[in-house]
């Protein structure tokens, strides 16, 4: 699995819209190997097809798509984007963390989300995820977790 590894982690970027966001954070899943680009254009027409139900929390977008969209191998990317942007998600938006998954079954699907959760369920982490200036700090919070 990889979760929030260095080359699947980057901090303020620029992005306009909710599909820009996504395909941000799904070509660090292309670049890690883990998924397909053709899985990168999937999480983008499900946000298209079913509107943001994936931005779960305030702030926070978990885009995915489904395993045989092309998934090599589980794992999560996170993008803090420069600015937020807006999802269409009235209860959570603006968002400016986006987490893309990537898992090639259910069972997968369910241990990243709770690795996921076990880090977002924590609000001073959230505000340490605003905060980062290097993937060190991102990765000193996960392993200390």
């Amino acid at each position: 699995m990889k979760f929030l590894e260095e080359n699947q982690v980057a901090l303020d970027v620029e992005a306009t819209s909710p599909e820009d966001a996504i395909r941000v954070a799904g070509k660090l899943l292309v670049e890690a190997g883990a998924v397909e680009e053709g899985y990168v254009d999937a999480m983008v027409a499900s946000f298209q097809k079913n509107g943001p139900y994936f931005v779960l929390a305030p702030m926070i977008a978990l885009p995915h798509a489904r395993p045989e969209d092309g998934v090599h191998e589980a794992s999560v990317s996170f993008v803090r984007l420069k600015n937020a942007v807006i999802f269409g998600n009235k209860a959570n938006d603006p968002v400016q963390f986006v987490f893309a998954l990537g898992a090639s079954s259910s069972d997968e699907h369910l241990q990243i989300l709770q690795k996921l959760m076990v880090l977002l369920s924590d609000q001073e982490n959230i505000q340490q995820l605003a905060e980062l200036t290097s993937y060190q700090e991102l990765n000193e919070m996960i392993r200390g977790k």
